[in-house]
């Protein structure tokens, strides 16, 4: 493991494992936590080893989002408006999936942290919600539009316009979650969730995570087919391809080598 003072970055085998480190701050977003979290996720990216990312926190929650004491020293440029946007995260280009292990609480930021994620695995008793209206804010960090995008406009406005924050079981029920587990089998669960995905081609997760991805932003069908035609030649025209289909044959498992 190599620790540092904001986050600490870890690998499990192809599994990267990021965590937010700032438990007396309620893992809360600053300029240098900022700094820290956009060089894991460049890590994650640059090494071929790694194949999925968890991003999780320290201490009693998962995220409280900016911190406003660093809002309130003038780094809220830096936290929001720099490369990847809020925690050099939300918005960073990426090839690689990432899921979401929450605790405690993802609020604020921390619940657009989570909704920049891929998928999510949620600890019982969580609780989740946009409470930036209440302080002048707004949820700028992709969250306003990942929740209308998911969710029905009602259910969006009154998390969005109202604060309201709900539970875990709430968010299964919004579609929100993957996966809903006790507290103390959280890692174990996200870990699980990381090596079933990294035990695909590298090119197909890339594949499938772009197409889902231009699928749930809608646009037109047209532009869907093609960009779906693009990665469906990539995919046949892999090494990885032909790697699968003798493995399948031989009946044993396939050695990618994301070519």
């Amino acid at each position: 493991m190599q620790t540092g003072t904001e986050i600490e970055f870890e690998t499990r085998g192809p599994v990267a494992l990021i965590t937010l480190n700032r438990p007396g701050r309620r893992n809360a977003v600053d300029a240098a936590t900022t700094r820290a979290l956009r060089a894991a996720l460049e890590r994650l990216e640059a090494d071929d080893g790694l194949a999925v990312g968890i991003l999780r926190g320290h201490g009693p929650v998962y995220s409280a989002g900016m911190d406003l004491r660093a809002f309130v020293d003038g780094e809220a440029d830096e936290i929001l408006f720099g490369p990847g946007r809020f925690g050099g995260f939300v918005s960073h280009a990426r090839k690689k999936p990432l899921i979401a292990a929450v605790h405690g609480a993802a609020l604020a930021g921390g619940f657009e942290l989570m909704l920049a994620c891929d998928l999510v695995v949620a600890a019982e008793g969580c609780r989740f919600g946009l409470p930036e209206a209440g302080l002048g804010l707004v949820a700028g960090a992709g969250g306003a539009f990942r929740v209308a995008a998911r969710l029905p406009r009602a259910i969006a406005n009154e998390i969005v316009l109202g604060g309201a924050l709900f539970d875990t079981e709430r968010a299964l029920q919004f579609g929100l979650v993957n996966r809903v587990v006790p507290e103390e089998d959280l890692l174990e669960a996200a870990l699980v969730l990381a090596e079933r995905l990294a035990a695909n081609a590298p090119l197909s997760l890339q594949a499938g995570r772009a197409l889902v991805e231009a699928g749930s932003a809608g646009g037109r069908e047209d532009d869907l087919w093609r960009l779906n035609d693009e990665w469906l030649r990539r995919c046949i025209a892999s090494e990885d391809a032909r790697e699968g289909a003798i493995a399948f044959a031989e009946k044993r498992p396939p050695v990618w080598r994301g070519k």
